[in-house]
């Protein structure tokens, strides 16, 4: 049988897997262009979505996979089975699925508490249930102790999607409005004080939620949305330099419009983060023409996950690479570009 030849389009930094690789920033961007993407390349895999559509029998559905390594697995406002399941609704929901099945594969390691896996379990159902959508199989496997740092979930999803529904990176148009659903930087920070047992008064837990019902009532209100994303590893600005890059325009956002949660704000300057670049778990960015903005507002701040929802900033103008900019307090605009890994590892 002859060798797999394996071509990289441009050299990689690196010739083994680091932490860095796996944090939403440059060098897993690089990793998915030079090595994943040109080998499984399809059209439906380059649809750079968060999940793929695929047509069957004259439906459109959705399809998308993930895994959960977070540390720890219980933290402040979930756990690593909550954020499984609302992950991957999330991810089904940013292409306006309806999410209806999942699938659930526990890796284990020896030693790990049965009453811990039975309330990972339980919090998955929970959720699963809330947003009508069933867990309907999976596997379990056990590693030796030591080789699996306690729990890793991988879940995939299945969800229906309006055949009159296009939203995608492709459809983001010059003009656009920019909407943020919720406040950034939340979930990172909330794992960061758990995980360190850093002690100072605060009211911070993660956000981590299912967006699906909040995308929902914005279709069911007809609301014109162009793109959606869910602002996960490397945070708000990883997501719109990707989607910048994909659509070729520039992407420009206002400073003293983003929300940020004061506690969080704190912490994020007594350890040296930019809340730009931390993981969120329940926050979205919407596009949508300008024409919808307002109402498109109204809507979200109806709902409990959309209360501080707002205009963020604008599809400015086409450029060749795609741009993020940022105009900060003093109206001075600087590009945003990718850090080279996460700032926080093992966050979800």
């Amino acid at each position: 049988m002859p060798e797999l030849e394996l071509t990289c389009p441009t050299p990689l930094q690196y010739q083994q897997i680091v932490m860095a690789h796996g944090g939403g920033g440059r060098l897993m961007q690089q990793l998915l262009d030079n090595i994943i993407r040109p080998i499984f390349s399809n059209p439906f895999l380059n649809q750079s979505h968060d999940s793929t559509l695929v047509t069957i029998n004259g439906s459109k559905i959705a399809f998308t996979t993930d895994s959960y390594v977070i540390n720890p697995v219980f933290f402040s406002g979930g756990d690593i089975g909550k954020l499984a399941v609302c992950g991957t609704l999330n991810d089904l929901a940013m292409s306006g699925a309806k999410p209806l099945y999942l699938t659930c594969s526990f890796i284990i390691e020896e030693g790990f508490a049965i009453e811990d896996l039975q309330k990972i379990a339980q919090s998955m159902q929970a959720t699963a249930e809330q947003a009508g959508a069933l867990i309907i199989t999976g596997d379990t496997k056990i590693v030796n102790k030591g080789k699996g740092d306690g729990i890793f979930i991988n879940t995939a999803g299945i969800g229906l999607v309006n055949e009159t529904i296009n939203i995608s990176p492709s459809a983001i148009q010059l003009g656009d409005s920019v909407i943020i659903s919720s406040d950034i930087a939340r979930h990172g920070i909330a794992i960061m004080l758990d995980r360190e047992g850093i002690d100072f008064e605060h009211s911070i837990v993660s956000d981590c939620a299912d967006l699906s019902g909040l995308v929902q009532s914005l279709l069911s209100a007809k609301v014109n949305i162009h793109c959606l994303r869910d602002l996960t590893r490397g945070g708000l600005a990883s997501a719109l330099i990707e989607l910048a890059s994909y659509c070729k325009h520039i992407i420009e956002i206002q400073e003293t419009a983003l929300p940020i949660h004061a506690d969080v704000l704190s912490a994020c300057e007594i350890l040296g983060f930019d809340p730009l670049y931390i993981a969120n778990e329940g926050c979205m960015v919407i596009f949508v023409p300008e024409y919808e903005t307002e109402r498109t507002l109204t809507l979200l701040n109806q709902h409990p996950l959309g209360n501080q929802a707002r205009k963020i900033g604008t599809v400015k103008a086409t450029h060749p690479q795609g741009l993020l900019t940022l105009q900060n307090n003093f109206g001075m605009t600087r590009i945003i570009d990718l850090l080279s890994g996460e700032q926080l590892p093992r966050i979800c």
